[in-house]
């Protein structure tokens, strides 16, 4: 794990930790699959798993979706559609399952509680939770939209 980026004047401050996270097939079997979780002061709502392809690292797969919907998926079911997050209902104590679906396909990931868990509450080292809208700038971001 490295520690997250040191504040300065008007820089973002990011976590990036990896973490192994198992891929679950149809039958059951599980695939270690090495993840790298990110969050970024930037981007404040947000964290993204970046699945490693082999390639350089600008190649890599990102799912970016509600770091609240990772954090209420800790204790409890959370999130419609395409991103679940949800502790295991089979008597795991420290299994958090990740379902992923997009038009290409489905896939069930099953994560360390605590890993993910620490993540977390690095990201809220960084931005409490409730300050998130004091690390964006809405002018910038509705300049950024009307000019796209």
């Amino acid at each position: 794990m490295s520690p997250a980026t040191p504040r300065s004047a008007g820089r973002p401050q990011d976590v990036e930790v990896p973490v192994d996270l198992r891929l679950v097939s149809p039958e059951g079997d599980a695939v270690a699959l090495p993840v790298t979780l990110r969050y970024t002061s930037d981007d404040p709502f947000a964290v993204t798993v970046a699945f490693g392809t082999g390639a350089d690292a600008g190649a890599d797969v990102q799912w970016v979706f509600a770091r609240e919907l990772l954090l209420a998926g800790l204790d409890a079911a959370s999130g419609d559609g395409d991103v679940r997050v949800w502790p295991a209902a089979d008597g795991r104590p420290d299994t958090t399952c990740v379902a992923l679906s997009s038009p290409d396909g489905r896939a069930l990931l099953e994560a360390s509680t605590s890993d993910l868990r620490a993540f977390v509450v690095r990201t809220l080292a960084v931005v409490p939770r409730g300050g998130e809208s004091r690390c964006m700038d809405l002018d910038a971001e509705i300049g950024h939209l009307l000019t796209a």
